[in-house]
């Protein structure tokens, strides 16, 4: 028989002359009704704990009461039967770029369960023109790393990529700031060209900035990534990582719920997001020297309708002569 036990994170607080308490994973500490089952015997069942005698507990018997507890505990998510998967299983996680940031960005995909594969550019533009696989769709992600700012044109083929159904997801960094640009799992989400655009848009200096990222500049001084804000920029590149796996797990399984003819929601919606900007429309800023960052939102920006082809002046004062003849 499966045996449930608390799920990461949750705990029974036993308070001294008092009922049992259950402090959830997110920290909230809720009343626990035992009915007529010990809190010794609740402990023991969820928990595993020892005998009084010092002996590992046996199969504590599932009375009516027990069963409904377990039961109750499991329908909260407080109670699991087989262990939690690492949140990045199944998903392939490509990374390139410069090692300072590379290897701590590998090192934490794979913790969370990542197939981690080091590639190159050209690799890149092969995944860009590859046809799209249903099999692997929502599975794979390529993260590009660099220090320093991003040359004109660079990442323009990788833009390419979430309409192969591939997430996108990148940093950079300039001067004393990097910046983690959202990532992009679908069509219409938010590239690098169009963070180019907003921040162009949004300062005026849009001419200097454009001069800066053109290569106009002295040599660089740095700072460069240290091993703890190479950590945080890993940290939080993977953090958008796992958002995009739970929504992508989300939505997977609504699919599945709604049924072959059903209205299931299709691949790459932004569900699952709990908090705070979602990470598909969230432009991070990483300060390297007090290891402090900030969010700001962004949004895609529209393609623009093409301008009407101009019309020669011969024929516009044709037009007008016409126009005025009776």
């Amino acid at each position: 028989m499966t045996r449930s036990r608390l799920a990461p994170g949750t705990g029974i607080v036993t308070v001294p002359g008092a009922a049992p308490v259950l402090r959830t994973s997110g920290g909230e500490f809720l009343r626990i009704d035992t009915g007529g089952v010990t809190g010794e015997a609740l402990v023991r069942r969820l928990a595993g704990e020892e005998d009084p005698g010092g002996e590992p507990s046996g199969e504590e018997p599932l009375t009516a009461e027990l069963a409904r507890l377990v039961e109750a505990f499991e329908a909260g998510g407080h109670a699991v039967s087989v262990p939690p998967r690492a949140p990045l299983a199944g998903r392939t996680v490509h990374v390139l770029g410069d090692p300072v940031l590379t290897g701590p960005v590998a090192r934490c995909a794979g913790a969370e369960g990542a197939e981690v594969r080091r590639i190159t550019p050209d690799d890149v533009a092969e995944l860009a023109r590859a046809t799209p696989d249903h099999r692997t769709e929502g599975r794979v992600a390529v993260v590009w790393c660099l220090d320093s700012p991003v040359p004109e044109g660079l990442w323009d083929t990788a833009d390419r990529l979430p309409g192969r159904s591939i997430a996108w997801l990148r940093c950079h960094r300039e001067g004393s700031h990097s910046w983690i640009e959202p990532l992009a799992a679908a069509p219409g989400d938010v590239t690098s060209r169009h963070i180019r655009l907003r921040r162009l848009a949004a300062t005026p200096a849009h001419l200097e900035l454009a001069a800066y990222w053109a290569g106009h500049r002295t040599p660089d001084t740095g700072p460069h990534p240290t091993e703890a804000s190479a950590a945080l920029i890993a940290a939080l590149l993977t953090a958008d990582l796992i958002a995009w796996a739970e929504a992508e797990a989300e939505a997977e399984a609504e699919a599945e719920a709604a049924g072959p003819g059903g209205a299931g929601l299709p691949t790459g919606l932004p569900t699952g997001l709990r908090t705070g900007l979602p990470a598909r429309r969230r432009l991070r800023r990483v300060d390297l020297r007090d290891l402090t960052f900030t969010e700001h939102p962004v949004l895609p920006v529209p393609d623009v309708a093409p301008l009407p082809a101009p019309v020669p002046v011969g024929a516009r004062a044709g037009a007008r002569a016409a126009e005025a003849r009776p």
